[in-house]
C-alpha cells in the first residue's frame, strides 16, 4: 500500500542533487543515515532528534513521512503528516478529519536550497487530501532563530510564505499554546470535499467549543 503511494523527485541544489521521497516506511527510514545536525543545541532543539522517532511516526495509520536525502542515503530534511493524538483538541472534530503537519525541517547546512517547499508539496500528495483539514501550528519557541538569523516575527512571515501557496490560510483560535506568544500561528488547508457542517464545527472548535456533543435536557 505505502509502496504504491510513494512518490519521489530530484531537486538540483548547489550542494548536489537531493532526492525527495514521500510515504517512507519504517524499515526504509532505518536504513538511512540521520544527519547529526538534527539534535539539541544551546539555542535550538530539532523537532525530531532521532531516526527512530521518524520511523515510529511512519508506522502510524495514514501517516506521510517525507524525507529529503543527499546521496540517496543521508536524511538532511523531513516532513511528518499524521493524525492528531486522541486527547488533542483537533481530534474532537471527528475521526480522521484533521491531520497535522507535525514538522518540516531541513538541517542548517542545506537550507536556502528550496528543499522545504518540495517536502511540503510531497506531504500534500495524500490520496485523501481533499477530504481532510490539514493544519500546522507554529510555536515560536521551537524555531531555529539563531540558525536563520531571524526575529520571531520574520520567521513567522517565512512560515506564512511557505504554506500560503499550498492553499493554507491563517485562522484565529483561543488554543492556549498558540495564544502564549503573538508570533505563534495556526494555518489550515480545508479540503474541497469538506462539508459545510464540518466547516461550521471547525469554527466552533477553534475556540474550544463543541456544541454538537452537548446533551440538551428537553424537560
Amino acid at each position: 500500500m505505502i509502496e504504491k503511494l510513494s512518490k519521489e523527485e530530484i531537486v538540483p541544489t548547489p550542494g548536489g542533487d537531493v532526492l525527495i521521497r514521500s510515504f517512507c516506511n519504517p524499515d526504509e527510514i532505518n536504513q538511512y543515515a540521520f544527519e547529526r545536525q538534527f539534535g539539541v543545541n544551546d539555542d535550538y532543539k530539532s523537532l525530531f532528534t532521532q531516526r527512530e522517532s521518524l520511523a515510529k511516526s511512519a508506522a502510524l495509520s495514514g501517516a506521510n513521512v517525507v524525507l529529503a536525502l543527499a546521496e540517496s542515503k543521508n536524511i538532511i530534511g523531513y516532513g511528518v503528516l499524521t493524525y492528531p493524538d486522541a486527547g488533542e483538541r483537533w481530534a474532537e472534530l471527528g475521526p480522521k478529519i484533521m491531520m497535522e503537519i507535525k514538522a518540516i525541517e531541513v538541517c542548517r547546512t542545506w537550507r536556502s536550497a528550496g528543499i522545504a517547499p518540495r517536502i511540503l508539496k510531497m506531504m500534500r500528495r495524500h490520496p485523501h487530501i481533499e477530504d481532510k483539514i490539514i493544519y500546522m501550528v507554529g510555536y515560536s519557541w521551537t524555531w531555529d532563530l539563531a540558525g536563520t538569523h531571524m526575529t520571531a516575527g520574520q520567521y513567522r512571515e517565512k512560515l506564512f510564505d511557505l504554506f500560503q501557496p499550498h492553499g493554507f490560510q491563517e485562522y484565529e483560535t483561543n488554543e492556549p499554546n498558540v495564544c502564549l506568544k503573538p508570533e505563534n500561528i495556526l494555518m489550515c488547508r480545508i479540503g474541497k470535499n469538506i462539508s459545510q457542517m464540518v466547516k461550521d464545527r471547525f469554527k466552533w472548535l477553534r475556540f474550544g467549543l463543541s456544541p454538537w456533543t452537548w446533551k440538551v435536557d428537553k424537560h
